[in-house]
């Protein structure tokens, strides 16, 4: 009998799986894809207090949000770090004084403390400008952060299993009932084993199917609908030369960010658009990139064409239906429902990736009178794996380290440090040469790839090359059909009355 039975292994499960098991509760959670394989790694990849949302006055959410940026900074320096954005101010922005009074809201609500505060930017003196058309002249320097929005999923379900919860992939739920004051729920593993599990309450933190879980797992008559939002992201080859972001006002009033990405690249998004389809890997329309293409286009004094795309990826935001007129208008705010009638239910709409530590304290906070015994709040102040060290020793261990294994180039080992922290020296124990990384898919060794299937849950060359890691964005399409073939599960070995009876044909 567990305590909890999470469905979804996406950022809001991870983080509750990770929160409950530090409390002493007997956690399972159920992913039926890949870690991270929906919506949570398919975000901007910023930890941000939502500078727009101010708009549509969302204190709480900005509050929140600003207060997470800093918590969730120091405790994963390794995959978040603080970035820099530039907004260029035109004749289409508000006035500037009501720029700067939101400008210094989103400096205060949060009580910064590690993050530089805002600056103004003469842009045709400054290297901001410099990309930018010559009809911008002033402009507002903020901050916010980066994120390695599917690394962070990652170390929150490492977090949990090390404090006890049971994670599964590729592990569906086909149904869950309320049996004897609890829940059974059943579950088909990757091979259509079915299980039954027992817990006393079920989380549904299933993302763009949450509601869907509500109809067709748990059978609820009338299930909270969700509004599915689609956001679409273009990566193109590097346009500055510079580490500052932009965020540009659209003409129709939408947001669009301009983001040094992967070293050689420009991450560009996002689109806000309804979508009535199926969840399930969602895809960019050419009108889409048209829309980003276009976006930037109005700002940047080099036109960026669609050969310089390289990369696109779309994600599926699970929005509360609030009702909102318009998608970019429905609130980010998370939402949690709890249905007490018999053994809990609680479900998830919505949230942040900036604010699914808080997320998941909230749901605890809910379903705290079931699990009187359960410990206090405590993910505040814990570093996750790999991030026990400060965000401005960054450079100091990253060149020590690049000394200390020197047979790596120095590109290799940053990389290495900002995906696993402190846990690089478990990935290259006892590593002294080259030789003793094992097969080489170009920057990714064998050795890499073995510590994440036995750590990380990876199971084919795409768990790897786009939600472990970008690594998708460097290697060569060789490369990349190596490390398939390598991934391949061994073909089980025939039993020996079949090879016979083989052998006994092929002699007739």
């Amino acid at each position: 009998m567990y305590d909890l039975f999470i469905i979804g292994g996406g950022i809001n499960g991870c983080s509750i799986a990770r929160d409950a098991s530090g409390r002493g509760l007997k956690v399972f959670l159920a992913e039926q894809n890949d870690l991270a394989s929906g919506t949570s790694s398919a975000s901007t990849k910023l930890i941000h207090g939502g500078l727009r949302y101010l708009e549509h006055y969302e204190f709480r959410l900005v509050r929140e949000a600003l207060i997470e940026r800093e918590v969730l900074l120091k405790a994963a320096p390794h995959i978040i770090w603080p970035l820099r954005f530039v907004l260029p101010h035109h004749r289409g922005l508000r006035p500037r004084p009501l720029i700067r009074l939101g400008l210094f809201l989103y400096d205060h609500l949060g009580g910064r403390k590690i993050l530089p505060p805002t600056r103004s930017v003469d842009l045709r003196r400054d290297v901001t400008g410099e990309p930018l058309r010559e009809e911008f002249t002033r402009g507002y320097e903020y901050s916010d952060c980066w994120v390695e929005d599917a690394r962070l999923v990652v170390l929150n379900a490492v977090d949990a299993r090390a404090k006890g919860a049971e994670i599964r992939t590729r592990t569906k739920c086909q149904s869950a009932r309320r049996v004897d004051g609890g829940w059974e729920v059943t579950v088909a593993g990757a091979r259509g084993k079915l299980e039954k599990i027992r817990a006393k309450a079920l989380v549904n933190a299933a993302g763009p199917w949450v509601s869907q879980v509500l109809g067709d797992v748990i059978s609820s008559p009338a299930p909270d609908k969700i509004r599915m939002v689609k956001g679409s992201h273009i990566v193109v080859d590097k346009l500055y030369a510079h580490d500052r972001c932009y965020i540009f006002q659209n003409s129709d009033g939408r947001i669009c960010f301009a983001i040094p990405y992967e070293q050689n690249f420009t991450l560009i998004g996002t689109t806000d658009e309804d979508y009535t389809g199926e969840p399930v890997e969602p895809k960019i329309t050419p009108a889409e990139t048209d829309y980003l293409l276009s976006a930037v286009g109005e700002y940047f004094n080099r036109p960026v064409a669609r050969s310089q795309v390289r990369w696109t990826y779309s994600g599926i935001r699970p929005l509360y239906d609030d009702g909102a007129s318009k998608a970019q208008e429905a609130t980010r705010d998370y939402v949690l429902k709890l249905d007490a009638a018999g053994a809990p239910l609680l479900s998830v709409f919505g949230g942040k990736i900036t604010t699914c530590r808080k997320l998941a304290e909230s749901v605890m906070e809910k379903i705290a009178p079931y699990f009187p015994a359960a410990g206090k709040p405590w993910t505040a102040g814990s570093p996750l794996p790999g991030g026990d060290f400060s965000h401005s020793e960054v450079e100091a261990r990253v060149a020590d380290l690049q000394r200390k294994y020197s047979f790596l180039k120095p590109s290799v080992v940053r990389r290495l440090f900002r995906a696993y922290g402190t846990n690089i020296d478990r990935l290259l124990e006892n590593a002294r040469f080259a030789s003793d990384m094992g097969k080489s898919f170009g920057p990714l060794s064998e050795r890499e790839v073995n510590y994440l299937r036995t750590e990380e849950w990876a199971l084919t060359a795409d768990d790897i090359l786009w939600r472990r890691s970008k690594l998708g964005l460097h290697l060569s399409a060789a490369e990349q059909e190596e490390l398939r073939q390598f991934m391949k599960p061994a073909a089980k070995p025939k039993p020996v009355k079949a090879v016979i009876a083989a052998k006994k044909r092929a002699r007739r």
